[in-house]
């Protein structure tokens, strides 16, 4: 089942909707957050969903450590001495 969240989850305002698709998997929509996610079953779906409102919404998570950032390959020291400039790919 999807997880309670103390804050406003379950207001009068959040709208889901649920979808079983051809595949037999669901998808679950928040329309007022915008966000959909994917699952193998309702509460699956339902479950994930609330994961990715919570990441939205700014209710979870936390900015990388740097030993998190080196762990994907990145040296944070290196990349703060580049400054602001984007690569000319991105510009």
């Amino acid at each position: 089942m999807s997880r309670a969240d103390p804050g406003d989850a379950d207001t009068p305002d959040r709208e889901i909707r649920l979808l079983k698709n051809p595949d037999g998997r669901w998808t679950a929509r928040d329309l007022r957050a915008g966000v959909t996610a994917q699952g193998d079953s309702r509460e699956v779906a339902l479950e994930k969903l609330d994961a990715v409102v919570e990441a939205v919404d700014g209710d979870s998570g936390h900015s990388p450590t740097d030993d998190e950032i080196r762990d994907l390959g990145v040296y944070p020291e290196v990349v703060r001495r580049q400054g602001d400039d984007l690569p000319d790919v991105l510009q």
